[in-house]
């Protein structure tokens, strides 16, 4: 398939050199705007749309703007609020300067209208699947919010669009970008800890009841039913941007936003990027009442063929690491991904990195045979894959494998059963009722993109 992006910018260029050759330069032109002193040309930025301006929309939207030589340039912005619009102008206009971006409430309105090379997905789980299949078959590459899909087989149609299509996909799983989350997977990964039998992942607690709200009138800046999109038609209570995460119809709460995270750090290390449980079981802990109805607690462990177990669990859950003693207290006691092997141990997650023994992490560099990916700017490297065409650090395929740890965990604990999972044909093999919960219906006339 031609690439779009390149088309366009080989006839911006072209159109260049047809103006430069009839008119007259004014005597003074900022080396930028001609592409020198290290500056990328206009005409060769990579143009964006940002799909979803609230908080992770816009921090994404600020750490590609801010990417040295302006490389980006953001063309449009769509939100179903437009306070949320609003706000992401104003982060434009002081990184840049000024703003051209057309804003748009509908993104099929955008997809129709504009031209542009990549696109930012920052919406709600329950949106994912729906958005980015339609964008990846317009050809454009995406950087993708984790978890990569509400559900495995939406998940799974976003891995085959993006193939299909032959795009750049980065999700914004960012610690594989952070030095500490690096080194204690490359550490595993070469066997500092030897041979590893066990790991567990700690995510955040679940969030308290709020009870349900009574019937609120939608503030007069969002287009609520367009929020909605393929899930269930309901009234608007007050819940809005972020607190959706607490509904299930939108979200699996804490265990599904931070599985992308440090689920995805514990396959990194163990080799697992495209290996998935053959085994999972759990129990959660669901509101009894209330609309939020996300497990406020969670613990379930999954088993692989190669023998290694899995325990993903909330924070609280782990009390006192084994191993570990008292020795080692930071603020994230429970949080991040401890790989155990039969020589020792190695813990990391945002505030540092710690091993039952110094040596391991003193490990020289000679020592490491098999050095894993490196990436030192998450962002910059989602325009350099664009560029070269080589896989991003965080592609779809490995967020979706990432995400459906999570996501069987989730089936496991509504069912209440041991389950057996095929990762080939991604089916349980002894539970049909399990198997219905590989997908959800969705609300007319939203489909994923075929």
């Amino acid at each position: 398939m031609k690439d779009k992006s390149q088309s366009r910018r080989s006839f911006l260029k072209k159109s260049a050199a047809a103006v430069v050759g009839a008119t007259v330069f004014p005597s003074i032109i900022p080396a930028s705007a001609l592409g020198r002193g290290g500056f990328i040309a206009p005409s060769d930025r990579m143009q964006m749309a940002l799909i979803g301006s609230g908080g992770m929309g816009r921090a994404n939207m600020k750490n590609l703007l801010n990417l040295k030589n302006k490389q980006v340039e953001i063309v449009a912005l769509c939100d179903v609020d437009t306070k949320q619009i609003a706000n992401a102008q104003k982060i434009i206009k002081d990184i840049r300067g000024k703003s051209d971006a057309r804003e748009y409430g509908d993104f099929r309105d955008l997809l129709e209208t504009e031209s542009m090379d990549a696109a930012i997905l920052a919406l709600p789980d329950h949106w994912h699947s729906v958005m980015a299949t339609h964008v990846a078959n317009k050809g454009i590459h995406i950087y993708g919010e984790k978890p990569l899909a509400r559900t495995i087989k939406e998940g799974r149609a976003i891995v085959d669009a993006v193939q299909k299509n032959n795009i750049t996909w980065q999700t914004g799983s960012w610690q594989r970008s952070v030095s500490n989350f690096h080194k204690a997977a490359e550490l595993v990964r070469n066997g500092v800890i030897g041979k590893v039998n066990h790991v567990e992942v700690g995510l955040p607690d679940g969030k308290a009841s709020i009870g349900t709200p009574a019937v609120q009138t939608p503030p007069e800046s969002v287009n609520f039913d367009m929020w909605l999109g393929p899930a269930p038609k309901v009234p608007f209570r007050g819940v809005l941007h972020f607190h959706w995460r607490w509904i299930m119809d939108y979200s699996g709460g804490q265990l599904t936003d931070w599985a992308g995270h440090h689920i995805d750090i514990a396959h990194w290390g163990l080799g697992y990027d495209d290996k998935a449980p053959i085994e999972v079981e759990g129990k959660g802990v669901y509101p009894i009442e209330g609309i939020y109805d996300v497990p406020t607690a969670y613990d379930f462990t999954c088993k692989y063929d190669t023998g290694v177990t899995v325990r993903v669990a909330n924070a609280s859950a782990y009390p006192n690491r084994k191993g570990q003693g008292t020795d080692i207290k930071h603020k994230r006691w429970g949080m991040g991904t401890v790989w155990y092997g039969d020589k020792g141990w190695i813990h990391v997650d945002r505030s540092g990195i710690w091993a039952s023994e110094q040596s391991f992490l003193d490990t020289p560099a000679s020592q490491i045979k098999a050095p894993i990916y490196k990436s030192d700017n998450h962002w910059q490297n989602f325009i350099d894959c664009i560029k070269s065409g080589k896989e991003t650090i965080t592609p779809a395929h490995v967020a979706h494998n990432s995400i459906s740890v999570g996501l069987l965990g989730e089936i496991a604990m509504l069912t209440n059963e041991k389950l057996r999972w095929d990762g080939k044909t991604e089916r349980f093999t002894n539970s049909e009722r399990a198997n219905r919960l590989l997908s959800r219906p969705f609300r007319a006339p939203w489909q994923l993109a075929q």
